[in-house]
Parts: structure tokens; sequence; C-alpha cells
């Protein structure tokens, strides 16, 4: 177990037991860590998705592996003081202890906290079958009770994603499921509208997680917690923001010959002050 790791991870655990709402916004390296801890947040989650696009791989199965994605959560936890839970994914294989071994890697890092999918592009038609994914979160729960420090597992219901028949109904039962087989909170992505995140925080038995950050209208933080909802997360879509900028600023040069984009910068001089001084904090210098 790492310094203070469980502190840490006493502390995230406690995050979801208040009763009140908190945003926990996703990572892809350790500098978008750094900015994000600075900015008050409590905790973060890192994006599977942001470290992908980071390392020039599309966000699909088997293209990002776990011994990649664990090194860059492992730099992400090294950088800041703060919690952080990791997105595992699937949990890196269909086989129970096969997330168990993943949960077990994940601790490693440093990070205390996890979220397991119930789907796999590489698996059958790709939800995996009611029983199997119980299954898999006892797994994660046995492992995560076996570690020394308190570990909190998110279990994921994707029926919306999967354009299931009856999701709803189905991201209730599994969400519950999960629940009593030892997740700490649940996530069903694929939410947008208040009504339906509303009948999942009726429905549901334990603290809601809903990502915010995608296209369209997305409600406030204020609006989420009039809701009931405990825990806000941003998927990639902050590391999908600053790739845009990117390419804006790309198209900006290419089109026009002009450097607008700059006037929005960090100044060199500004940053590396900031970061200077979170390696004397880290004792790395």
């Amino acid at each position: 177990m790492r310094d203070s790791q469980s502190d840490k991870g006493s502390a995230f655990k406690a995050l979801h037991e208040t009763g009140d709402i908190f945003v926990m916004p996703n990572a892809w390296n350790a500098g978008s860590a750094c900015l994000l801890e600075a900015a008050g947040f409590l905790a973060i989650g890192t994006t599977s998705a942001g470290i992908a696009f980071n390392l020039g791989l599309p966000d699909y199965v088997g293209a990002l592996t776990r011994d990649i994605a664990l090194e860059e959560t492992s730099r992400i936890c090294d950088a800041i003081d703060i919690p952080v839970s990791a997105d595992a994914e699937n949990g890196y294989g269909h086989e129970p202890e096969q997330v168990a071994e993943t949960i077990r890697k994940v601790a490693e890092t440093g990070a205390v906290g996890a979220n397991i999918e119930d789907y796999s592009a590489s698996y059958g038609e790709g939800l995996y079958d009611f029983d199997l994914s119980v299954k898999r979160i006892k797994a994660a729960r046995a492992a995560a009770d076996a570690l020394d420090f308190e570990f909190t597992l998110t279990a994921r219901a994707e029926c919306y994603l999967i354009d299931h028949p009856r999701p709803f109904k189905e991201s209730v039962n599994r969400a519950n499921a999960y629940r009593e087989a030892g997740a700490d909170c649940l996530f069903v992505p694929g939410i947008k509208d208040a009504e339906t995140i509303a009948m999942l925080v009726r429905e549901i038995d334990g603290p809601i997680n809903v990502v915010m950050g995608l296209l369209g209208k997305p409600m406030s933080v204020k609006q989420l917690a009039n809701l009931g909802v405990s825990r806000v997360s941003i998927g990639g879509s902050l590391a999908r923001a600053a790739l845009g900028l990117i390419r804006r600023s790309a198209e900006e040069i290419q089109q026009h010959g002009t450097f607008n984009y700059a006037q929005h910068q960090i100044p060199d001089s500004e940053l590396c002050e900031f970061f200077a001084k979170r390696i004397k904090h880290n004792g790395s210098g």
C-alpha cells in the first residue's frame, strides 16, 4: 500500500456516503490531473478514452491494454494528493477472476477505486448475461475487500448504450443486483434527461453516478443534486475538448495563417512555476 492510500481510500468512500453531490472530473495524464486538483476537486477519475487518444489510439476494445492504462493511472496517482478512481473498462477480461486481478492491479497504481462495465464488444452479443455480470462484481468486491484500505467499487449497467429493448427495467435490475453484490456506486451511462435520472435515483438502492459533458444540453450540478444524484463524472469529454482545441487551432493556422488560439494559453512561466511547486510538494525534486 502506498503512503496515504489508506487515507485516500477512506476519504473517497466517505464522499459517497454524505448524501451530498460531488463532481469527479476525469484526467488522462499527470498534467491534466494536476490542473484538476488545483481547481479544488476532491477526487478525480481516469478516462480510458482520454488515455487512448493521448497515445494516438482509438477508444476500441483491445486498443488500450491494461498495462498501458494502469501505467498512466500510476503516473496520475503519483502526481496528485487527492483520491483517484480508475476507469477499468470491463475489467480487462470476461471471467470473474480476470476482473478480480484487475482490481488488485488497479490498487497497485495508488488508485482507491475503479469502475467495471458489464459490456464488452468482444463478448458474444456484448452485454454480459445477468448471472455472469453479478459474479464479476462479486469477484471485484472480494478482491477489493482483501486490500488493506477501503476501495470504492463502481458498477456500470450499459443497457442504454447498447440499445437494450427494455433499458430502464434492465438497468435497475442490474444496478440493484450489483449493489447487493458489493458495488459502492452505480452508474448507468447514456442517460441525458432529468426524468429518467430521477426515476433511476428512486429505483436504485445506492449512490448514483451520472456523466456530464456529452453533446447536447447538459444539466448543472445543482439540477443533478436536486434529482438526488450522488456523483458526477465527465468521462472523456474534457480530453476530447482539448483535442478539439488542437484541431481548431491547426485549422486556423493552415487556413488563415493566424495564431489567435494562443490568446487563451496558460503562460509558460506560470505553468513552469505551477509544476515546479508540485514537484517540491511531492518530494520528487
